[in-house]
């Protein structure tokens, strides 16, 4: 066996130790605050106004006759987890968008909502949020932290601005912008809430993570995990060198064995990767971040009086929401 196989092999082995050694430990004892989300929410703008919006965002992509064959090309690349080669063009992109994107926004914005430590972030009115969004490309994020943000501000007028970064490795530019522009409708002040998108490969860029409030990883974590293991763990060590003390970290990934990882010959949830990693080993506390919230599994229903061309997905799906100490 070549030395460096023999070095993937020892770490293959390590981690996996590391890994049974938890199995058996209890989930952070943290209460479930929403094992169903509400389909609206006090705390967001309506999901009627936010599909309304997609609508007219993207009336022409919805109204082209190739659209149902590209979604297809997409989703066969996304079940063969070829995620490079699935938006690897705009007509892609704008597809998915149009496609997936709508219920997740609606879904992110009920969580969002949801989540009394990141509405607590918009109750101040001291200086300016700023949040990134790692995998955030296709702009489901984007749109439920604006849906939040428009509410909070409606609520209470002097809340801090809010900045929204995006980073993806696919070039999700020109959805951002549109999404974007299509958005400022909700803000009597658009300069209040803004975004940069930033093409880049979160597992070997130099972004430093120390200015933002909250940062989400949705529906990325498997993803990085299942492409890059080693990088992956190199990246949650870096937020939690990184981020300030106070800052939010949201997760989420899809409840079930889809977000579970092989490690050697046993399967292991992706959740329990990350723990690992952030937490610490169990009884010491040694780890950078405490859960403050949590679903293992937490369902998102959409109801049948929203009027989309395209079918709107439910989705259940786990998340943990750490602070980091």
């Amino acid at each position: 066996m070549s030395n460096r196989r023999a070095q993937k092999y020892r770490e293959r082995q390590e981690l996996r130790q590391q890994i049974e050694e938890e199995e058996e430990a209890e989930v952070p004892s943290v209460t479930s605050s929403n094992e169903h989300l509400p389909f609206a929410s006090e705390e967001c703008i309506e999901p009627e106004k936010v599909i309304e919006m997609f609508k007219t965002c993207l009336a022409d992509i919805l109204e082209s006759e190739d659209l149902q064959d590209v979604i297809q090309e997409v989703k066969g690349d996304l079940y063969r987890r070829d995620y490079l080669v699935a938006f690897d063009d705009d007509e892609k992109r704008y597809a998915y968008a149009s496609r997936w994107t709508p219920s997740r926004a609606i879904a992110y914005a009920s969580l969002f909502g949801s989540l009394e430590q990141i509405t607590e972030l918009f109750k101040s009115n001291d200086g300016q949020r700023k949040a990134l969004c790692v995998g955030g490309g296709a702009a489901g994020e984007l749109v439920g932290l604006g849906a939040v943000y428009a509410r909070q501000k409606q609520l209470n007028p002097q809340c801090p601005a809010l900045s929204v970064d995006l980073v993806d490795i696919a070039n999700w530019k020109n959805v951002v912008a549109s999404l974007y522009n299509n958005m400022s409708s909700w803000f009597y002040d658009p300069s209040q809430f803004t975004t940069k998108f930033m093409k880049n490969d979160i597992l070997s860029s130099s972004i430093s993570f120390s200015d933002y409030d909250l940062i989400t990883v949705l529906f990325t974590t498997n993803e990085l995990f299942t492409e890059k293991r080693k990088e992956t763990i190199g990246f949650l060590s870096r937020l939690s060198a990184q981020c300030k003390p106070g800052s939010l970290l949201l997760m989420a990934e899809s409840a079930g064995s889809y977000s579970h990882i092989e490690v050697g010959s046993k399967k292991f949830p992706v959740q329990m990767l990350i723990d690992m990693v952030l937490l610490g080993k169990k009884g010491e506390d040694n780890g950078a971040w405490e859960v403050v919230d949590q679903s293992e599994s937490c369902w998102y229903r959409v109801r049948g009086e929203l009027n989309y061309p395209m079918k709107l997905e439910n989705m259940r799906f786990f998340y943990r929401l750490y602070k980091h100490k």
